[in-house]
């Protein structure tokens, strides 16, 4: 993986903090009571699936820890030098296999004691087995502490480190310590370094981004080089050494011919001379900073004759430029930038990917049809024409002055008719004519409407002046009245539609009296029908006197009377009835009068009468 995201990596707890994140979590997540009715099998499973759970949680922690944490042999061998540079790669790997050996302790851990939970023969026994076994995995995960106190120190460094792609157009800048690298940086990019006039104010390497021929470009800062052999320079100057091996780079070689940084020519030179080798396939610029106080041509003879025997022989490019005056910063870095730009297409070109590229484009060459020479047509008037010079007061006008004699930018309006090829010039400024539906639209309009529109509206005023709409009255035409008339009859009838319509779906869907309504019993009927002089006495082999049996037998007040009794009762009930009758027909006779006592009080026709025949009764 090229460029490696270091600040996603999660924080590493200390080993007491990660045991009680884990343990937490399976007190949370697991069950916690056990009833006393909870048969063998069941405890089992219960502390079985604690045990199983904390192991899970154990694994899931450990692995994603080693998952997140770069592998030195799979990042780009830039990272991979670096970190071993600043983290010591053999303690690092030591760390990360320490965390996996505890990740498979504990996995075996939890496999032993779930294969002893299955023969727990008691609730004590189970729960002491799960209680060594979480004291096991606490253990061996105490014992980590060291190494995951290491891990989080360099996730912390890691996180603090700048994104550098090392595939991605780069200008490296190297050199002895305060030679002006950093200034240089600040000048071309957005970063902030810090610029001190002491040596080793840049301890890490820094990264800023400029633009350049729209493309985006990285410039990478590095600490200050001594001259020393390698195994002696301290952390600091091998990051620069680990830029300079890895990233494929322009390389910007700082010196500072002034000597104010501490250190002689000769001395950067020599420098120069042992990192060389870093340099081989790059583009490689020799930068004389600090020229506002001393240039090349004011060195002495035998160190200008090294810097130019250096520029031949390596194929070094010498640039001059001053930080303080900015005097040639830009064209030092244009120049590198488009000499780095040739060198990756040459690399490119000379790799096996560009037959593939190659074989999929084609360039299209025009061919000549014939031997006819065809020159480019100038017109003579052109040809003619003088050279347009401002300084001339009798140069030809162009829309830049006119726009000046306008009235300027935003008051001017620029004529674009004025250049139109017409057969009559006269036809340039003419109106366009609006076509819809292909006819013109000037050809309807009428040119006295101005006219006509004043006109009728001074009649208007003359009509309101004269009180012509002054009255009230409607005026009706007979074909509205006629109009209104059937629509009142159209509405009549369709009242009566809907009125018919509710009607039939009432009858049809629902009871005239629903039964609810009806709240009288059969004996307050009997009574009313007795009030108002009907019989309602019902021939024995009918439903209704069977009925009237089978109630008055259900109720427990007449279920022990005898048949003498029923008579008696019958009786009681014919003289209260003759009663009410004789009642009835006085106060008939008091309203009539005395000449009408023959009136006779007649039964419905369609009630049952009876008559004794043979001494039976004759139900008709």
């Amino acid at each position: 993986m090229a460029l490696y995201n270091f600040k996603r990596i999660q924080p590493v707890p200390p080993a007491n903090d990660f045991l009680d994140i884990v343990l937490s979590k399976t007190q949370r997540k697991t069950p916690t009571v056990i009833h006393k009715n909870y048969k063998i099998g069941r405890i089992r499973q219960f502390y079985m699936r604690k045990v199983k759970f904390t192991q899970d949680s154990f694994e899931e922690k450990l692995k994603a820890m080693l998952e997140e944490f770069p592998k030195l042999d799979d990042i780009h061998p830039f990272y991979s030098d670096l970190m071993n540079v600043l983290y010591d790669k053999d303690h690092y790997k030591i760390a990360l296999g320490q965390i996996n050996t505890a990740r498979h302790l504990i996995d075996q851990v939890a496999k032993e004691y779930v294969r002893l939970l299955k023969f727990g023969d008691s609730l004590y026994r189970c729960k002491q087995l799960k209680k060594a076994a979480l004291g096991r995995m606490a253990t061996i995960m105490k014992r980590q502490k060291d190494s995951l106190v290491y891990l989080e120190q360099v996730r912390q460094h890691l996180a603090r480190l700048p994104s550098i792609d090392p595939n991605t157009r780069t200008l490296l800048i190297c050199g002895y310590p305060n030679v002006g690298k950093s200034s240089f940086m600040n000048k071309i990019t957005r970063a902030d370094v810090d610029v001190q006039p002491y040596a080793f104010t840049t301890k890490s390497l820094f990264v800023g981004h400029m633009d350049y021929r729209y493309l985006r470009w990285q410039v990478i800062d590095t600490p200050g080089i001594l001259d020393h052999p390698l195994e002696q320079m301290n952390t600091i100057e091998m990051q620069s050494v680990t830029a300079l091996a890895h990233l494929r780079a322009c390389i910007m070689f700082f010196m500072d011919l002034s000597e104010q940084c501490g250190y002689s020519v000769k001395d950067q030179i020599t420098l120069y001379q042992n990192v060389k080798p870093l340099f081989v396939n790059k583009p490689t610029f020799i930068v004389i900073n600090k020229i506002d106080v001393t240039r090349p041509e004011d060195l002495p003879e035998d160190e200008q004759i090294m810097l130019k025997e250096i520029a031949e022989r390596d194929g070094a490019q010498i640039v001059q430029l001053s930080c303080h005056t900015d005097e040639g910063v830009i064209d030092v870095r244009n120049t590198a930038c488009d000499k780095l730009l040739a060198a990756r297409v040459d690399f490119k070109l000379k790799g096996n990917k560009i037959n593939e590229v190659i074989n999929k484009i084609h360039l299209a060459e025009p061919i000549a049809r014939d031997d006819i020479p065809r020159t480019p047509f100038i017109p003579e008037q052109v040809k003619g024409r003088p050279l347009y010079d401002m300084k001339d007061p009798k140069r030809r006008k162009l829309e830049r002055d006119l726009e000046a004699e306008g009235g300027g930018p935003g008051v001017f309006s620029v004529d674009l008719k004025k250049k139109y090829l017409l057969k009559n010039d006269e036809w340039k400024y003419d109106a366009i004519p609006e076509i819809i539906d292909g006819k013109n639209i000037i050809d309807f309009v009428d040119p006295d409407i101005a006219e006509k529109l004043d006109a009728l509206e001074r009649e208007e005023q003359k009509l309101e002046a004269e009180g012509y709409y002054d009255s009230a009255e409607e005026m009706v035409d007979s074909e509205e009245e006629e109009t209104k008339r059937l629509a009142e009859i159209i509405k009549e009838k369709k009242k009566l539609i809907i009125q018919a319509h509710r009607a039939k779906k009432m009858m049809k869907n629902r009871p005239v009296m629903p039964r609810t309504v009806i709240t009288k019993s059969v004996e307050e009927m009997e009574e009313q029908l007795e009030t108002d002089d009907m019989d309602v006495d019902y021939p024995p082999s009918s439903p209704q006197a069977s009925r009237s049996i089978s109630v008055a037998r259900s109720k427990s007040a007449v279920r022990d009377r005898s048949i003498a009794g029923l008579a008696d009762t019958k009786q009681q009930k014919e003289t209260e009835k003759q009663k009410k009758l004789s009642q009835r027909k006085s106060n008939l006779l008091a309203k009539v009068g005395e000449s009408d006592r023959s009136i006779k009080v007649k039964r419905p026709k369609h009630l049952f009468s009876s008559k004794m025949t043979n001494g039976k009764k004759d139900w008709r």
